[in-house]
């Protein structure tokens, strides 16, 4: 009878859009949370109330069944191995989904911001000038600098490698790069399979 049947568990349609890969227990591996945090560190560097935006998103995209609030976001982000409050719990697919809907979310609402910083850039390198010439773009990398010094592990090797500003700037400046590739048509569906590049069996 229809009476005794499990209620059928509402899933979000946005989450529907994205595949689940082929990844051993259906969990994120590492490089994909290390990558998809390091996105979401860009966003935030990009806008001050990023964080809070992506918060207040779970709700506009009806994601608070995936995660739940303010903790189960953080929590999330920390299954990133490389940060300081770093979680051993692993990320499921379905939180990484909801994570790159949010990010995607507001990255499309920087989209003018980020063009305009790439084009800066490139205008400045081929002048074979330094970003610090630009004051918007000094500002996104000195937001991205503290961001990620004061979030990422520094006894890890990998963020060691970090510690010198000219390497930490072009990370920034790669991440603003694949900040852009999320924002265009069908950028959700193309960051969520680029998180998986190298992973999938």
């Amino acid at each position: 009878m229809q009476a005794d049947s499990p209620t059928e568990q509402f899933t979000s349609p946005i989450l529907k859009t994205l595949p689940d890969p082929d990844v051993p227990a259906q969990v994120c591996p590492r490089r994909t949370r290390i990558q998809l945090d390091f996105v979401l560190l860009a966003i935030e560097a990009l806008d001050l109330y990023a964080s809070e935006l992506m918060l207040m998103s779970l709700e506009e995209l009806q994601l608070q069944d995936v995660i739940e609030n303010r903790v189960d976001f953080w929590q999330s982000r920390n299954t990133n191995p490389l940060r300081r409050s770093h979680q051993r719990d692993s990320l499921s697919l379905d939180k990484a989904k909801a994570l790159v809907a949010v990010g995607c979310h507001i990255a499309r609402r920087q989209t003018a911001q980020v063009r305009q910083l790439l084009n800066v850039q490139r205008q400045l390198a081929a002048k074979q000038l330094t970003p610090d010439h630009s004051v918007p773009l000094a500002n996104y990398l000195e937001r991205f600098r503290r961001h990620f010094r004061s979030r990422m592990n520094p006894n890890r090797t990998a963020i060691a490698a970090y510690k010198e500003n000219e390497r930490l700037d072009e990370l920034a400046l790669s991440l603003l790069e694949q900040v852009l590739f999320c924002t265009g048509t069908a950028g959700m569906e193309r960051f969520w399979s680029s998180l998986f590049d190298g992973e999938v069996a």
